[in-house]
């Protein structure tokens, strides 16, 4: 049975082997969040201040020296947001898509850091996590059993909105994206996230993520936008090519017009194949 500190620890190990370039340590109760070097704490970043504008002179500074010309500082704004989420979104769906526990992250137990060359993550380990009742890790302090895998997929969905709501709140302004887009761009995190991660471990992971992300977004789950959006394009030769629609528009078109996303709405079927099969070949 897990250790009463550790109910994630075996979800984030082989989540960091899978994804080297993200680290998450767990701290001690009493452990300090550790400061400077590029480290900001989620709770700083939702009072949408100093930290916050530090934080996206990152993304400011990354465009110029990658593209050679700034973005709008919407774009800049939704560049940071994207770099957060992704991340903070796996704390939640990593731990349940592994072993069924979803823990519970408010906005003061996340720091995170991504100027070393990778995403490092360092959270304060959660007062409680909801699991099924078969679950060993039913037994453990802050344990809440929930009856069925729609309860838990319930929890999901409201572990990732209780820590997201102020950070959109955070950066809603910059982003000059209400209520409607950000969700939507929370729910592509969730989605393109634990995707990505799934393949990583496995063609049978990748198929069975893609099943649970559309049990867990369905449509209709509010405050997420749309379903997870999942579909198959025809590639060479009749090869299926999975692929999905975005809820958002990270607006790259606007640092770089004639590169878009695979998935962005923007992109037509017929670009997305070409994508997807040199991305296939490669």
């Amino acid at each position: 049975m897990p250790s009463a500190s550790s109910a994630t620890a075996e979800a984030y190990a082989r989540l960091m082997e899978a994804l080297p370039g993200l680290s998450v340590t767990e701290l001690g109760h009493a452990e300090p969040f550790p400061e400077g070097s590029g480290w900001v704490r989620a709770a700083q970043l939702a009072e949408g201040g100093p930290a916050l504008e530090a934080f996206l002179s990152w993304d400011e500074e990354q465009v110029v020296r990658d593209y050679g010309h700034r973005a709008r500082p919407d774009v800049i704004a939704g560049f940071g947001l994207h770099r957060y989420s992704w991340p903070a979104c796996l704390l939640i769906t990593v731990p349940w898509f592994l072993h069924r526990r979803v823990p519970r992250f408010p906005v003061t137990h996340v720091s995170y850091d991504r100027t070393g060359g990778g995403m490092r993550m360092a959270v304060r380990p959660p007062a409680s996590f909801a699991c099924l009742p078969d679950d060993p890790a039913a037994l453990l302090p802050g344990a809440r059993i929930v009856r069925d895998e729609e309860a838990l997929r319930t929890e999901v969905r409201a572990a990732i909105a209780e820590h997201h709501e102020p950070v959109l709140a955070g950066f809603g302004p910059r982003t000059r994206r209400r209520g409607r887009a950000l969700w939507g761009m929370v729910t592509d995190e969730i989605v393109e996230g634990l995707w990505h991660v799934a393949q990583l471990l496995g063609p049978d992971e990748h198929e069975r993520a893609r099943r649970e992300l559309e049990l867990l977004l369905p449509g209709a789950t509010h405050p997420y936008v749309g379903s997870a959006a999942f579909r198959d394009l025809t590639g060479p030769g009749g090869t299926p090519l999975p692929t999905r629609d975005r809820a958002s528009c990270c607006l790259f078109y606007t640092v770089r017009p004639e590169d878009t996303c695979a998935t962005c709405p923007r992109t037509r079927d017929a670009a997305r194949v070409t994508k997807l099969t040199a991305a296939a070949a490669g």
